[in-house]
């Protein structure tokens, strides 16, 4: 025999297992969403760009001769003027070389005086018939042959003392030395892999980067050329490697005409002062680039989605959500998008719970913060304890 109070239980069980079951999620359900109006306004935007950092000139600098590092007269680091003295080569084999120019230049220059001599014995001589043309003639070549030489002596009188000049590796302008890979001893020539050493112009630098070739037409749309950008751009700014943002201001000087295939993006210079020496050559750091929209139709991120590549907002119609395509503009500060084209002035968007939604779904006001799936669970979940209720 079967207790009462059992099977009251057991029917109960059985009604709540029996209600989970059938029940169904609802398509559509009304719930309580964050909107705004989209309106118009004036907003900056700025757009970050990895740079590389290089000093107006950096100039690698390489002995013109070969020859053994005798001293080294600058320290890594040290600041150097046009002129200055480098390094300074073995200078033995070069004096030699020059002194002995210089001895064949005068042996010249007495075989040429000799020469004359002759020749103007043969002239004389042969005014008054004693000599032959031909003798004129050889003495005359004779003398010229010497002139010749001598011309040929005192050429190599003056590539034998250039030598002995490039023994001093002098800095061909003013900046900072760079590494010193080479010490005091060392066989150095032109052809060596690595240069003695670098002298970076630093006092003012160069900035590259690379900008996307969609904001390269979007600048050239907007100021009508590309000289037009670079006269009319705003001053740009630059943020460090280690995340501080550079005092002095700086500006675009150049961009390439060239797009890279690869890469789908086109070399841009931009030149900042360097009155303190902060920034180095060979540095890193972001070249932040601002850009004004007036009357602009502007809407959080948040209350988009992407699918397939493609941006999508709902608007607030009528009480029900209207999924629409929306495009916007390339440039964007990470929390809004400035919308080119699918929304205007004056609609409500939704800006909140957007992946939750929908299209054709019914939307309240906003103010309750409960989603409409929550809403509905606790709906559910109310009425089975109802029903629970009633049994017991």
């Amino acid at each position: 025999m079967t207790h009462p109070n059992l099977a009251v239980t057991f029917f109960t069980i059985c009604l709540f297992i029996t209600a989970g079951c059938t029940r169904q999620q609802p398509v559509a359900h009304t719930g309580n969403y964050a909107v705004m109006e989209v309106g118009i306004s004036d907003i900056e935007l700025e757009t970050a760009y990895p740079a590389n950092i290089a000093g107006q000139q950096d100039i690698e600098i390489f002995p013109k001769i070969t020859g053994f590092i005798e001293r080294v007269c600058i320290r890594e680091g040290e600041v150097v003027r046009k002129g200055q003295t480098l390094f300074m080569l073995e200078q033995v084999q070069h004096q030699a070389a020059l002194n002995t120019a210089r001895a064949n230049v005068e042996a010249a220059k007495a075989q040429v005086a000799t020469a004359r001599l002759n020749y103007q014995s043969k002239l004389e001589l042969f005014s008054n018939n004693v000599v032959s043309q031909f003798d004129l003639s050889t003495a005359e070549n004779n003398m010229l042959t010497a002139q010749a030489q001598l011309a040929q002596a005192e050429a190599q009188e003056v590539d034998a003392r250039n030598n002995l000049s490039y023994t001093l590796v002098k800095s061909p302008a003013d900046g900072i030395v760079g590494t010193l890979p080479y010490r005091e001893g060392t066989l150095v020539g032109p052809s060596m892999p690595k240069p003695l050493t670098t002298v970076s112009d630093n006092s003012a630098m160069h900035v590259y980067f690379s900008m996307p070739e969609s904001q390269l037409l979007g600048l050239i749309r907007r100021y009508g050329s590309t000289s037009a950008a670079l006269e009319h751009m705003p001053d740009i700014t630059l943020r460090l490697s280690d995340g501080s943002v550079y005092p002095v201001k700086g500006r675009i000087e150049t961009i390439s005409g060239i797009i890279d295939p690869s890469t789908g993006a086109v070399s841009v210079r931009a030149g900042f002062p360097n009155p303190g020496g902060l920034l180095r050559s060979g540095g890193s750091g972001n070249v932040i680039i601002p850009s004004t929209f007036e009357n602009a139709l502007i809407i959080p991120q948040s209350a988009t989605f992407e699918i397939q590549d493609k941006i999508y907002a709902f608007r607030s119609d009528g009480g029900k959500a209207r999924q629409t395509l929306i495009s916007v503009a390339k440039v964007n500060n990470g929390r809004d998008y400035i919308v080119e084209s699918g929304l205007k002035a004056g609609e409500i968007i939704i800006t909140e719970g957007v992946g939750m939604l929908r299209d054709g779904m019914e939307v309240g006001p906003a103010g309750s913060g409960e989603t409409p799936a929550a809403s509905a669970d606790n709906q559910a979940g109310t009425e089975s304890l109802e029903i629970g209720e009633n049994i017991l």
